[in-house]
């Protein structure tokens, strides 16, 4: 997408794809992942963290955990830093909307649904970056587990969801998060930091069509999968977080790569962040579509860490077999949490 941040030998242009292209998910265990442990929850921090990668690379830890079981809390997720919760249905069938909306959205056709579902196990502070050509009222939400919120976006519109995690606001709004933190604010004015999960949506594209995406391309900090409805075909993504076969999973991330806060892991890097190098930054003979291969890394940490975690994402940044299209007035689900 043309809104993708142009760092780490990342792609400047993206092929718009009109058939979409099987991804094969690699499932089979790398011998250099041999010693995979637990990860505690995300704590909540007051302070700044300070994130430590450790110098070898023989053992891995899964980034985040497991699914919310059957979540309760669901409705009034909040755009204070303080949200109420109320017991009501399941998280996925929510229709709360964040803000009132304009006279010219109120037409269904003029705008898409966007529902944000925290099926993790911790809250987690969910965020859109803001579009000057097609602004929202809200762009920040606190949502605990089982939570979820429903926005208004007018067609056209284009930008990236994701969860930021470990977050600490005042009642101003001001303070910090340990991953995807926005410049400090509650209410994101910016784009995301550091290794963080991407759910990216360019609505009313060529043809008419929507293009969307998980990518991982700047790390990952939270599993994500985007259901759709209202399109003309047959939704890629079953409502589990299932590609052909291959359904949603923790990254599995090793230790070289682990940005930790407190002790604990909480998001995974890039071979480029935590190596660095043309090959894995796609730079120098290394860059351009036809040079950027994975393949040929010394290690394939697109495929055995990120593609491993969820097949259907990004790992790289000229893996545009990941890019999904939508015929049709198509709203979207965005999950983070993996298949139950």
């Amino acid at each position: 997408m043309n809104h993708r941040r142009r760092t780490s030998g990342r792609r400047t242009t993206r092929t718009v794809l009109l058939s979409l292209l099987a991804v094969a998910a690699a499932l089979g265990t790398a011998t250099w992942l041999t010693t995979v442990g637990p990860l505690g929850a995300h704590d909540t921090a007051d302070g700044s963290p300070v994130p430590t990668h450790s110098s070898s690379s023989a053992s891995a830890t899964a980034i985040p955990t497991t699914a919310a079981a059957s979540p309760s809390p669901t409705t009034s997720p909040s755009t204070s830093t303080t949200p109420s919760t109320s017991k009501s249905a399941h998280a996925s069938a929510t229709s709360a909307t964040s803000a009132p909306v304009s006279a010219a959205m109120a037409d269904s056709s003029s705008y898409h649904l966007i529902t944000i579902v925290n099926a993790d196990d911790e809250t987690i502070w969910a965020a859109t970056n803001p579009n000057a050509q097609h602004p929202i009222p809200v762009t920040g939400w606190k949502l605990a587990p089982g939570q979820s919120v429903t926005f208004k976006v007018p067609n056209g519109w284009g930008g990236r969801v994701w969860g930021r995690t470990g977050c600490s606001f005042n009642a101003s709004g001001v303070g910090h998060c340990q991953t995807g933190d926005c410049g400090g604010l509650f209410q994101c004015q910016g784009s995301e930091g550091g290794a963080t999960t991407l759910a990216e949506l360019t609505l009313d594209s060529f043809d008419g069509m929507d293009f969307y995406d998980v990518s991982m391309v700047d790390g990952a900090n939270l599993p994500m999968y985007i259901n759709t409805t209202h399109r003309v075909d047959a939704d890629p993504i079953s409502s589990n977080g299932c590609y052909q076969g291959a359904c949603t999973k923790a990254v599995v991330c090793p230790s070289a790569m682990q940005v930790k806060a407190d002790g604990q892991a909480v998001a995974c890097e890039t071979a480029c962040a935590a190596f660095g190098g043309d090959a894995y930054c796609c730079t120098g003979s290394w860059s351009g579509r036809a040079n950027c291969d994975p393949a040929k890394w010394p290690v394939d940490y697109a495929k055995l860490v990120f593609k491993d975690a969820e097949p259907y994402a990004y790992s790289y940044a000229f893996d545009d077999s990941a890019t999904m299209a939508c015929k049709g007035h198509c709203d979207y689900r965005i999950t983070f949490g993996i298949t139950p």
